[in-house]
C-alpha cells in the first residue's frame, strides 16, 4: 500500500521517514519529495508498505502525531491518474497587422 505523508518538517530526510514507518513493519520504498529548483523539501512524501495490515496500523498510529516538530497528516495515497492528458488544440495564427500611425492630411 502506498501512503501519503504531509506536513513534514523541512529537515526531514527519507531515512527519517523510513525509520518512522519501519516501527510498524516492512517498508518497501520511501521518498521525501524535493523541489528541483531549490533542493529543499516540499514537506511531503510517500511510503510503500507491502503488508496492508501493517500499513493501516502505521496510518492510524502516525496520523496527527508530532514528528520532528510538525504534526503529520498521514493517509492512504490515491492512485495516480493513468489516462493520458488530451493534447491542447492548436490555435490558428492570426494574420499580422502592423501598427500604422494615422497621418494628418
Amino acid at each position: 500500500m502506498k501512503i501519503f505523508v504531509a506536513k513534514l518538517a523541512f529537515k526531514t530526510t527519507t531515512e527519517d521517514l523510513r525509520a518512522l514507518f519501519e516501527q510498524f513493519g516492512e517498508v518497501e520504498s520511501c521518498k521525501v519529495i524535493m523541489d528541483h529548483e531549490t533542493g529543499r523539501s516540499k514537506c511531503y512524501g510517500f511510503v510503500e508498505m507491502p503488508n496492508d495490515n501493517e500499513a493501516y496500523k502505521a496510518i492510524v498510529e502516525t496520523d496527527e502525531t508530532v514528528f520532528m516538530g510538525n504534526e503529520l497528516q498521514v493517509k492512504k495515497s490515491r492512485p495516480q491518474a493513468t489516462t493520458p492528458q488530451p493534447e491542447k488544440p492548436v490555435r490558428p495564427k492570426r494574420p499580422h497587422h502592423p501598427y500604422v500611425p494615422k497621418t494628418e492630411a
